[in-house]
């Protein structure tokens, strides 16, 4: 049996905020320098044009699309379930909220950029806004994600505003002058009392329950910007819970992974314990089941239906000379895997979990590129006297650069806002949470 949760959790957090130690510079160096990598391939590519990149008129779209989808879906997931566990009151959820609507506003802010260097005119994306035709379906997507990213900025806010007070009131903490100004406007004079209290909640509460439709309607617009074309491979009316549910399984995923990082860096043992790892492993088996449900629906109705380039575009998945191994990989890592490691109680510990949920995040980007790339590949009518490289798809170095600069920006939003305030809500983590007592009573 386990001591009493302790209530100074602050305490263990505030010579990280202090000061930032080697380890910490050398990780912020490092993700700068693969940014200014991606920085240099965007202006080589506006200087040189479209043409250094693996995009043609046959397939229009490339990795930058996939990395969209995939990113746009990462920011759904946490949208969409930081606002469950506040609504659904699920007080062990609560050393996850954080860290769920820092990977929505990352998300939501790192997949819009592959748009526009997706785009051959960046410029010409203020037009979007100054020529929007609200009878497109993009548009539908701008208004979703735009409000989507606001309503998020709020709700993070409102996480941060009791341990910004708690910074700002704290004793003897050793930052710069600059900083305790930042903590003291940020908390917008909260002073902890019960007025403030009711009133913050509520807030949270509306904010929670405004973001999880939109959350919803926003990646189900995405899907059917897809949906609603004809090309074989995307007219499928299942494709909007299909891409909510591929959305909440990777940002699951990817939570248990943030999620271990920080337990190992931070030493979070008392506030992110095995039981967390083992309910979102659960959870995963459960995400498994149904997106291999989903999978099979998807491909066994492509299969049934008689048009030739349902059956070319099925024949690509099955030919391991072209998309066979990434088709395999995919579907195993997502579908099958996660019931074998979890499901069996011998293999299932937390870092079997972890690893599982490495593959299950790379399996569904993986999922997104065979979505996007195959179809284009696949024309309505076949193409003659036309070169290969302008038929099939091979992203160049340039977008695999920009691809590792938005990684490297994702990350580089962690490194850096851990060191602004805790990466837990320290606030509701020393309350009393009957969710943590359940978990020492069960623990032997």
């Amino acid at each position: 049996m386990e001591s009493e949760y302790r209530e100074d959790i602050l305490g263990g957090f505030i010579p990280h905020i202090q000061k930032p130690d080697r380890k910490w510079y050398a990780t912020v160096f490092v993700l700068l320098a693969i940014i200014g990598v991606g920085l240099f391939a965007f202006v080589y590519q506006l200087y040189k044009g479209q043409i250094v990149t693996g995009m043609r008129d046959n397939v229009v779209l490339g990795v930058y699309t996939v990395n969209f989808i995939f990113f746009m879906g990462l920011s759904y997931a946490g949208a969409l379930i930081g606002g469950i566990f506040h609504i659904g009151g699920f007080s062990w959820g609560r050393p996850m909220l954080r860290m769920l609507e820092i990977v929505t506003i990352t998300s939501l802010i790192v997949g819009p950029i592959f748009i526009l260097v997706c785009i051959g005119r960046p410029e010409r994306f203020l037009n979007l806004f100054f020529y929007a035709r609200i009878q497109s379906p993009i548009i539908w997507d701008v208004i979703a994600i735009v409000s989507d990213l606001f309503f998020c900025v709020v709700y993070l806010h409102f996480t941060y505003i009791r341990d910004f007070a708690k910074l700002r009131d704290y004793p003897n903490l050793n930052i710069a002058n600059w900083r305790k100004k930042f903590y003291k406007i940020m908390a917008l004079g909260y002073n902890d009392t019960k007025a403030q209290q009711r009133l913050l909640h509520q807030a949270q509460n509306i904010m929670a329950a405004i973001i999880i439709p939109t959350a919803i309607i926003a990646y189900s617009l995405l899907a059917w910007l897809f949906g609603m074309n004809q090309r074989p491979g995307w007219n499928n009316s299942i494709f909007a819970p299909y891409f909510v549910l591929s959305a909440v399984y990777s940002g699951i995923a990817l939570i248990i992974i943030i999620m271990w990082i920080y337990r190992k860096v931070y030493k979070l043992e008392q506030c992110i314990k095995k039981e967390h790892f083992d309910f979102l492993g659960y959870t995963l088996l459960l995400l498994a089941l149904f997106y291999g449900y989903f999978s099979f629906s998807e491909y066994i109705t492509e299969w049934y239906n008689s048009a030739k380039t349902s059956s070319i575009l099925l024949a690509k998945f099955w030919d391991f000379s072209e998309y066979g191994f990434m088709f395999m990989f995919s579907n195993f890592f997502a579908a099958i895997l996660p019931i074998i490691v979890i499901g069996i109680p011998q293999f299932r510990s937390i870092k079997s979990i972890v690893i599982t949920s490495g593959l299950i995040v790379f399996a569904l980007w993986l999922k997104r590129y065979l979505i996007v790339i195959p179809s284009l590949e696949t024309p309505y009518i076949p193409i003659q006297d036309e070169r290969l490289e302008w038929v099939f798809y091979s992203a160049t170095w340039v977008e695999w650069a920009l691809t590792l600069a938005g990684i490297a920006f994702f990350v580089l939003a962690f490194v850096v806002m851990s060191k602004i305030a805790p990466i837990v809500n320290v606030s509701e983590m020393e309350e009393k949470s009957k969710g943590l007592k359940f978990f020492y009573k069960t623990r032997k």
